[in-house]
């Protein structure tokens, strides 16, 4: 009986240095194909001393997953460790996990405060959830923690009579549920008159959906693992968990970040009808404050036409701090203009 039990043990540690090598892997892959993206936000940036939100929130994500995979694995692949050295290394692991899930969570509301058009009703509940979350997500992560020393390796577990830790997952699941849902409907009510703006709609739903359904899948994975009661198994999905919680945030960075470039196609051009209703003028100016150009156009020579739309006031803030995580269509009307060279123009009176 026990040499069976044993024999359970060892197959599902395999298991899990499988998962941790997997994990490690995809992490280290994702990293390295999005250098150049890492560059590009670096290089936008006026003064390292003067970085964007959005910036500080992608080195913030790149940077504390990487910690955390790091001390994760490495409890978990040391050999060297006794039940002493564990009790001041098992919750360190942990206390990452709950950073790096409240710098997730931070990208996903203020995505999500923007696309709402920044209501203030709406902001104040998107505080007031994000709050309670992570107070949920560190007191259920932390509580009833015990140190798991085998074979050398040091990871953690919960041992209480009442598991809670699986409860950290099911706050996160909760928080992203109401994250995605409250973004996805106000993304529904935009009524663009460009198909480029729906398109870019588009890819706004589709970043806030597969983020909800990856990180979800992750978090029932490690949820089921954490309701079981051997505790030698129940860390096995947290590296998976923390590399998918990296990929899907800085996916949303970048993706935001590659619609705000100046020579993406997407925003070159884009001629948006103002709407005559009262509701449609009300979601196209949330529509404007959403996709907020990172930069102006530095001037032009243009004719005014009078039938032309009325300007758009400018902002009091610079473009790079107003809308941070955001993109705004710069709606223009395209003039031609027939004109005489002046060379050409001489010449005729010299002959």
């Amino acid at each position: 009986m026990e040499a069976l039990e044993r024999r359970g043990v060892v197959g599902s540690l395999t298991t899990e240095k499988y998962l941790r090598v997997a994990s490690i892997s995809i992490a280290f892959y994702d990293y390295v194909i999005t250098l150049p993206a890492e560059w590009r936000f670096y290089r936008s940036q006026s003064s390292i001393f003067h970085i964007s939100l959005a910036c500080a929130l992608f080195i913030l994500i790149r940077y504390i997953s990487i910690i955390a995979m790091v001390v994760s694995n490495y409890g978990f692949f040391s050999t060297t460790y006794t039940s002493q050295t564990c009790q001041h290394y098992y919750l360190v692991a942990p206390a990452f996990k709950a950073i790096q899930t409240m710098i997730s969570q931070a990208i996903l509301g203020i995505r999500t405060f923007n696309i709402a058009r920044r209501d203030r009703r709406i902001g104040i509940v998107l505080v007031l959830l994000y709050l309670f979350s992570i107070s949920a997500e560190w007191f259920s992560d932390l509580f009833h923690r015990t140190p798991v020393v085998n074979d050398g390796n040091c990871t953690s577990a919960d041992a209480g009579k009442i598991l809670s830790t699986w409860f950290y997952y099911l706050a996160v699941m909760v928080y992203d549920i109401a994250m995605v849902t409250i973004s996805t409907i106000h993304l529904l009510r935009y009524n663009p008159l460009s198909s480029r703006v729906e398109q870019l709609i588009r890819v706004l739903i589709y970043d806030g959906i597969g983020y909800f359904i990856v990180l979800t899948a992750a978090n029932v994975l490690n949820l089921i693992l954490y309701r079981t009661t051997d505790i030698r198994t129940q860390s096995a999905g947290s590296s998976i968990g923390y590399a998918l919680t990296w990929i899907m945030s800085q996916r949303i960075l970048i993706h935001i970040r590659g619609m705000l470039e100046p020579n993406n196609q997407h925003l070159e051009n884009v001629i948006v009808a103002r709407p005559t209703l009262t509701a449609q003028k009300k979601v196209m100016s949330g529509l404007r404050s959403q996709f907020e150009s990172k930069s102006h156009s530095k001037g032009s020579n243009s004719s005014k036409n009078p039938n032309d739309a009325e300007p758009r006031p400018k902002s009091p803030r610079n473009s790079n701090d107003d809308m941070e995580l955001g993109i705004r269509v710069r709606v223009e009307r395209s003039v031609m203009v027939d004109y005489m060279d002046d060379s050409e123009h001489s010449s005729s009176w010299v002959k």
